[in-house]
């Protein structure tokens, strides 16, 4: 029997009269590695915040582990909530902190680790990502690879189970995004979280991803693997593979 590490079940979402996520179902096994991919504007970064919690979906159930996260109190939502780790689109690292207190931010918040503890992890998870040396620079004298991989640090700083990804290569060159990409499959090997990738770089999904959900007009048009979405001949799914999603969309 698979192991649902997290389920969607007919999510709804609007914004006055704007339907976004018309339900939405999706199964995310534990320990794989799944990207949901869209036109801009198709409920992307939607789905991402409603699976954190940060949105609470009109209609529908969103289980991690089997909890539903909108029908829980305050501290399991923390208890969940600590279970996750985010890297935003553009890192998102507090400017005014140098990187060892941006990895320390959460185990100094959330736990009772000493200093010497602290300083372990901190190292063990910038040496993870590749990262030696760092700690007391600021982020704005790191490149923007070295950022994004400070960003991962700081968002797997608590062992988190699911680590979602906000377009991790949006804005970057191509080899940073394949460096990008090769870090996200060596941390799903590692460590065996769950990741779950919000992109619409077609490049990344196919070099990095274990499934695929595409949304399409407020629900997932398909969910499956790689080569099941190179083989599709489904003409809306034919402009993702072949890199045209932004131009204009056959009405079926």
């Amino acid at each position: 029997m698979k192991d649902v590490h997290v389920k969607l079940e007919n999510v709804y979402k609007s914004f006055g009269p704007k339907h976004i996520l018309r339900g939405i179902n999706l199964d995310i096994q534990r320990g794989e590695i799944i990207y949901i991919i869209g036109k801009s504007g198709s409920g992307k970064s939607v789905t991402l915040k409603n699976i954190t919690g940060l949105m609470r979906p009109d209609n529908g159930r969103i289980l991690i582990d089997g909890y539903d996260i909108h029908n829980v109190d305050d501290n399991m939502l923390n208890e969940i909530r600590q279970k996750m780790g985010v890297l935003f689109q553009m890192a998102a690292l507090f400017d005014s902190m140098p990187v060892f207190e941006n990895v320390a931010f959460a185990p100094r918040r959330f736990t009772k680790m000493g200093e010497e503890e602290i300083k372990n992890l901190v190292r063990g998870k910038l040496e993870l990502v590749g990262l030696k040396g760092v700690e007391n620079l600021n982020p704005s004298a790191l490149s923007g690879g070295m950022q994004k991989r400070v960003g991962l640090a700081r968002a797997i700083a608590l062992d988190p189970e699911i680590v979602l990804y906000d377009e991790p290569t949006t804005g970057v060159d191509p080899i940073l995004g394949a460096a990008v990409d090769d870090l996200i499959s060596s941390l799903n090997a590692k460590t065996g979280v769950t990741s779950i990738v919000i992109s619409h770089d077609m490049t990344s999904v196919f070099r990095t991803a274990h499934r695929i959900a595409m949304l399409y007009d407020g629900v997932f048009r398909l969910v499956g693997t790689p080569a099941e979405f190179r083989n599709s001949d489904d003409p809306v799914i034919r402009q993702f593979v072949e890199g045209n999603a932004e131009g204009p969309i056959p009405i079926l």
